[in-house]
């Protein structure tokens, strides 16, 4: 009988026929010589492009790997939501499918969540002298701007609320995302005010990071709704 992964790594993909192949490449030998089981999820939202066939042909040499289609495009916090929940690891990772956080950043998250953390997310702000940052300069403003107004919307205390590289207990990943219910972009920022307000303990710990070409997220583009899903969200739980 094969033994229950104690890692789920699980990527969100909208159109990643590019990026995505070689940073599933890196995740799979990384995690194959750890020697322990786990299980890569891949949440496809609905790609038009290559994804699902990338993906598959994957899977065929490396049965861990499992696609997961949502159908038509529903946001990446859907994406992320849907993965989260069909994943049966005891660890929780979501990571983007462009790999800008490397894989091998985990081993910075891993001693929090064994030291009791319900959550480690990584973070692009916290300085450490051991990880490097690069990034264009008006992506650490937006950045710096987005995260001074997600802590005056009620999220205190954590840096970089947006890092795609979050890790999770099973219990804090299916109670957060079961609740789950923004679709879009500021997913993170509802998932981190629900956890807060339940109590859940969040450690962030710098994690080197590398800016890559054709991101989908901009801030004059995403910003404003992003914006508003927060409010909403905030209203929601505001009320339970």
């Amino acid at each position: 009988m094969t033994a229950p992964p104690r890692l789920s790594v699980v990527i969100p993909a909208f159109n990643e026929a590019i990026r995505l192949p070689p940073y599933l490449d890196e995740v799979v030998g990384f995690l194959e010589g750890r020697g322990e089981p786990y299980e890569v999820v891949v949440a496809d939202d609905g790609s038009t492009d290559g994804t699902a066939a990338a993906v598959r042909a994957l899977a065929e040499r490396h049965p861990v790997v499992r696609l997961l289609p949502l159908g038509r495009n529903r946001g990446k916090g859907a994406a992320v939501r849907a993965g989260m929940l069909a994943a049966a690891g005891a660890a929780r990772l979501f990571t983007d499918a462009d790999g800008a956080t490397p894989i091998a950043e985990l081993k910075r998250l891993e001693p929090a969540l064994a030291s009791g953390a319900d959550i480690v997310i990584g973070s692009r702000v916290l300085l450490d002298p051991a990880v490097a940052v690069r990034t264009r300069r008006h992506r650490v403003a937006a950045g710096r701007v987005f995260n001074w107004l997600v802590a005056r919307l009620g999220l205190r205390g954590v840096a970089d609320s947006q890092c795609g590289f979050k890790l999770f207990t099973a219990a804090a990943a299916e109670a957060l995302f079961g609740a789950l219910e923004t679709a879009g972009f500021a997913f993170d920022v509802e998932l981190l005010l629900r956890a807060q307000a339940t109590g859940y303990r969040i450690v962030e710990v710098p994690v080197n990071w590398a800016d890559q070409p054709g991101s989908k997220v901009g801030v004059l583009r995403s910003g404003p709704g992003m914006v508003v899903q927060i409010l909403r969200a905030r209203r929601r739980i505001g009320r339970r």
